[in-house]
């Protein structure tokens, strides 16, 4: 076997799983010009065409599909076997790639970034940020994190973050503009923020539970939004009351800039849960990412305190 046969391997696997050069060129750390001249080389020396190619986007060809299903579990066994030679060292080390809901990272990632980095200098992030359910696998993700009861069964899965449970807020402006509601269903006359979900296109309904009585309600309202941030920013700025899980709201609450409406009829749901591929071996960056997400906030380091209500 002549050692060109290898060549351009890795990314062409790359690109079948990114559906991009660009992307592909993004992950592998190389121009976009150097991947589609590795994938040329590769296709001349095969004499193959592995890509249908469009101004606007690419696809594998029949052949190029049959190449991907027949190498890709191999290129992944190299690349498992050289991460777990590099976790040989006694440092995590390594680029570390999460995809994440936007409600993951406001909750769990993103007031812990900064002293995660800080106390594992050698490794790096890269974090997907994305609503829809992906093959973390396919996608060469080391970790996902997702609801508990979304996360599929052949993977290991770590509950991270506080318990989830809903949480009705609002600007203590609007309370004061428009009343305090008493029971759920006083939400029907008040101008509610609704949620609409990227991956089914529907309105959120707001579920209600105390006690033995459990229900939901269809709020209305002349403002919808899409995005988990923007949902608290445009309570925050007084534009109506919000339906928000708890974990990235407390600290507004805290400072009186949003109030907590109807807190005896809030519903738990399932906690986030880190995930990953059942493997003989946890690289040792996840690892670190794992234990550092499991601490108790009080024992990470005050870098971490001090940013959380930044």
């Amino acid at each position: 076997m002549r050692q060109d046969q290898l060549d351009g391997l890795i990314t062409f696997v790359t690109v079948a799983q990114e559906k991009g050069f660009t992307a592909a060129a993004v992950r592998l750390g190389v121009s976009p010009s150097a991947v589609s001249q590795s994938i040329r080389t590769l296709e001349e020396r095969l004499g193959l065409v592995l890509f249908n190619r469009t101004t606007r986007s690419i696809s594998l060809t029949e052949a190029g599909g049959r190449y991907f299903e027949m190498i890709s579990p191999s290129i992944d066994t190299i690349l498992g076997a050289v991460d777990e030679l590099g976790e040989d060292g006694e440092e995590p080390s390594g680029l570390l790639r999460l995809n994440v809901p936007r409600a993951a990272f406001l909750i769990v990632l993103q007031p812990v970034m900064k002293a995660f980095l800080a106390a594992h200098p050698q490794v790096r992030l890269e974090i997907s940020v994305e609503n829809t359910l992906i093959d973390i696998v396919g996608r060469g993700f080391d970790a996902g994190i997702r609801f508990g009861d979304l996360v599929e069964k052949d993977m290991v899965g770590v509950t991270i973050g506080p318990p989830i449970s809903a949480h009705i807020i609002a600007s203590p402006e609007y309370v004061e503009a428009h009343g305090m509601p008493v029971h759920p269903r006083d939400l029907l006359g008040h101008e509610c923020i609704t949620f609409r979900h990227v991956t089914t296109g529907q309105i959120e309904r707001w579920a209600f539970a105390k006690g033995n009585e459990e229900f939901e309600l269809a709020v209305d309202g002349r403002l919808t939004i899409n995005d988990s941030s923007a949902l608290v920013q445009a309570a925050l700025d007084g534009l109506g009351i919000a339906y928000m899980i708890n974990g990235y709201i407390e600290r507004f609450i805290e400072q009186g800039r949003l109030v907590r409406l109807l807190p005896d009829w809030s519903p738990s749901f399932p906690g986030l849960m880190l995930y990953y591929p059942d493997r003989r071996r946890v690289p040792l960056k996840l690892r670190a990412l794992i234990d550092f997400l499991k601490r108790p906030a009080m024992d990470r380091p005050v870098l971490q305190l001090l940013g959380d209500f930044r």
